[in-house]
């Protein structure tokens, strides 16, 4: 698919309006379903125009310059490919210029909070590389238990996933400080983010955090999350946490 132009000196508008043009009504029907936007589902009155990821990471490689404020309209675009755009865009801004990354991430936060961030696909995109970097390298995950400590679903995943960049990094102790946080919500998307963020915990910084948590907790957590959680062990492994 070849991709119009756009720099950084591309207005808001144009941008959203690049956006639609790529689209392909066959698979934003598609989209509509698999991010649940039918009445009373999680994604429910989200807009799709049908525009794959691999091609919206491609122009926010070119936007990465963009002003901060025309991020910030994108971001309010009610055209969910439009506001992922906005969000790789950021990403990119936030690893390639130190200089930018309080700006970026002050952005962020404002968006999660104004419900901008409405996706899992957007949160799990974004929480890591923004708003988690930004806390890896303050040295402090406090600031995640505040998001997971929300009853927003959304506020929520991002204090879960904003975890992903401290185990990235060796450390498993924002993941351990957020699970009390979520483990006893039952909504399928939290579950999943907390089993997922465990499973890596013991993949990337060592096995022994996973099962020293599931001895404690495996009894107490949702069934979706132990089977994420416990996807990669030895299924002798396996079969005893999910006895629990």
């Amino acid at each position: 698919m070849t991709v119009p132009p756009l720099t950084a000196a591309s207005s808001a508008a144009e941008i959203a309006d690049t956006v639609r043009a790529l689209g392909n009504p066959e698979e934003a029907e598609h989209a509509q379903r698999f991010f649940k936007t039918g009445p009373g589902e999680y994604g429910e009155g989200d807009v799709f125009a049908g525009v794959r990821v691999p091609v919206l990471r491609t122009v926010s490689k070119r936007l990465r310059e963009l002003p901060l404020p025309v991020l910030d309209a994108l971001l309010d675009d009610p055209v969910h490919e439009v506001r992922a755009l906005a969000l790789f865009t950021l990403a990119e801004r936030f690893s390639a210029r130190a200089a930018d990354r309080a700006a970026v991430t002050d952005l962020y936060r404002r968006a999660v909070r104004r419900g901008r961030v409405n996706n899992w696909d957007l949160v799990d995109s974004s929480a890591r590389p923004i708003l988690g970097a930004w806390l890896v390298d303050a040295g402090d995950h406090r600031e995640l238990l505040d998001w997971a400590s929300s009853e927003d679903l959304w506020e929520r995943r991002v204090g879960i996933i904003g975890t992903f960049a401290f185990i990235e990094s060796g450390s498993a102790d924002a993941i351990l400080a957020v699970a009390p946080l979520v483990v006893d919500d039952r909504r399928d998307l939290i579950q999943k983010a907390l089993g997922w963020m465990l499973r890596e915990a013991g993949k990337r910084v060592d096995e022994t955090v996973l099962t020293g948590y599931l001895e404690k907790n495996a009894a107490r957590m949702g069934r979706t999350a132990l089977s994420y959680a416990v996807e990669r062990l030895a299924p002798e492994q396996r079969a005893y946490y999910r006895s629990r």
